[in-house]
């Protein structure tokens, strides 16, 4: 069955080297790669082009206009062909075994994501640590919320039940992978994968210290949050009626007390993509 690997790209060819290298490196050999560039800069888009030239597997599209990456994720799944999708971003990348243990734990049709441990990298992509909060989910649970971020990278589904949730909202700019990740935990079952088949790069060119962009993060994440449980019929959070509460992410994370603050600053604050 065909693997779809799907990239949202945007002024990132310094770095996607390491992601494309990863990818034709792969033992399981049925995969294309769909990217979707979302109005670079010229020479960026040339390096990419460049790059990719003469591997028939690869695709590359362009929006006619910067649309954010709510828009390029959703058109990258549109545009795929294979029983099964991934998202990797430009500048991380895959191990080698990535597509062949994801497929591999496709062992039923009520699974219809997976998601994996990984690595924590540098600038280089060297391996500084595993990232630790990735763990097995209970599945069917009305009130999991991926707040903990036990769901991550690597993180595959299969592309018929991704087209029945409604997709990716296409007018968010971040917490994109929140949306997807929700939206699809309401349509069958995750597997967890116990092998570490990413490459995550914190870089300072992805670093925002920008507090516009950090508000419109939160802002998009309560979207994503306030739109799941309203999707699950959930009214109420710790006694208080959810159209009361301004900040979803902030109000949780008060509620649990835990070291949620530690994961956004390596997540989130360390690496905004766009």
């Amino acid at each position: 069955m065909k693997f779809s690997i799907l990239i949202a790209h945007y002024n990132n060819a310094a770095f996607f080297r390491d992601c494309f290298e990863s990818i034709i490196k792969q033992t399981y050999t049925n995969w294309e790669v769909i990217i979707v560039d979302d109005c670079s800069e010229k020479p960026e888009k040339e390096a990419l082009r460049k790059l990719i030239a003469g591997d028939a597997r690869f695709f590359l599209y362009e929006n006619e206009t910067n649309q954010g990456v709510g828009y390029t994720k959703n058109r990258c799944a549109e545009l795929a062909t294979g029983t099964f999708c991934g998202f990797v971003d430009p500048d991380d990348a895959l191990t080698p075994d990535a597509l062949e243990e994801s497929v591999k734990a496709y062992t039923s049709s009520d699974i219809i994501a997976t998601y994996s441990e990984f690595y924590m990298c540098d600038e280089n992509l060297k391996v500084t640590r595993t990232f630790p909060y990735s763990k097995k989910i209970p599945n069917g649970k009305k009130n999991f919320l991926n707040t903990r971020f036990e769901v991550a990278h690597f993180f595959t589904f299969r592309k018929d039940t991704y087209l029945t949730t409604g997709q990716i909202d296409t007018t968010i700019s971040s917490s994109v992978d929140q949306d997807l990740y929700l939206k699809l935990y309401e349509k069958g079952d995750f597997f967890f994968i116990t092998k570490k088949l990413y490459l995550y790069r914190i870089h300072t060119q992805g670093v925002s210290q920008d507090k516009g962009k950090k508000e419109k993060l939160y802002k998009n994440w309560h979207i994503v949050l306030y739109n799941t449980l309203k999707r699950r019929g959930v009214q109420k959070l710790y006694d208080k009626n959810i159209n009361d509460i301004e900040n979803l992410p902030t109000f949780i994370f008060g509620k649990q007390n835990t070291f949620i603050s530690k994961i956004i600053r390596k997540l989130v604050c360390l690496k905004t993509k766009k």
